[in-house]
C-alpha cells in the first residue's frame, strides 16, 4: 500500500508538471509569449476575457486536483486534504481578481507585481507552503505537543 502512495504522489507531481509543459497547447493564455518575453516594452497582447477567465480556472482545477491527489496521498488525512484545497481555492480567489484588475489595468500597476499575481494564479505555489505545514502538523501530533 505505501508503494502506491508513493506512486500517486509522483503522478499528482507528473501531472503538475504537465500542466506547465502543455500551458501553451491546452490553456487559452496570450500573456505567456509577453511574460516570457521579460521585454516591457513588447505590445500588450489583445485576449477575449471570456476564454481568458475559463482557461485560467480551468488551469486552476486541474492544479487543485493534482494537488489535492499529493496532499491526500502523503498524509492520508481526509480533512487535512479538504483543509489543503480550502487555503488553495482562498489564495486563488484573493488573487484571481487582483491579476484580473493588473490586466484590466494593462499592467500599470507595475510590471513585477503583474507578473508574480500571475505566478499564484496558474502555478500551484500554496502547495509548496502547504506540504511542510502538514509534515510538521504531523511531527507534532506524533510527539503529543
Amino acid at each position: 500500500m505505501k508503494i502506491l502512495n508513493w506512486l500517486l504522489v509522483i503522478a499528482g507531481i507528473c501531472g503538475l508538471i504537465s500542466v506547465r509543459m502543455l500551458e501553451g497547447k491546452i490553456f487559452y493564455d496570450p500573456f505567456l509569449e509577453y511574460f516570457h518575453e521579460a521585454i516591457k516594452n513588447i505590445a500588450f497582447p489583445r485576449f477575449e476575457w471570456g476564454k481568458l477567465i475559463a482557461g485560467h480556472l480551468f488551469r486552476f482545477m486541474l492544479n487543485l486536483a493534482f494537488s489535492c491527489l499529493i496532499i491526500q496521498c502523503l498524509f492520508k488525512n481526509r480533512r487535512w486534504t479538504a483543509q489543503g484545497a480550502l487555503l488553495i481555492i482562498i489564495i486563488f480567489a484573493i488573487t484571481f481578481p487582483i491579476y484580473l484588475y493588473c490586466i484590466h489595468d494593462k499592467f500599470e500597476i507595475g510590471y513585477l507585481f503583474s507578473f508574480y499575481m500571475r505566478r499564484f494564479v496558474i502555478q500551484p505555489l500554496a502547495l509548496l507552503l502547504i506540504v511542510p505545514m502538514f509534515y510538521y502538523r504531523k511531527q507534532l501530533e506524533k510527539t503529543g505537543e
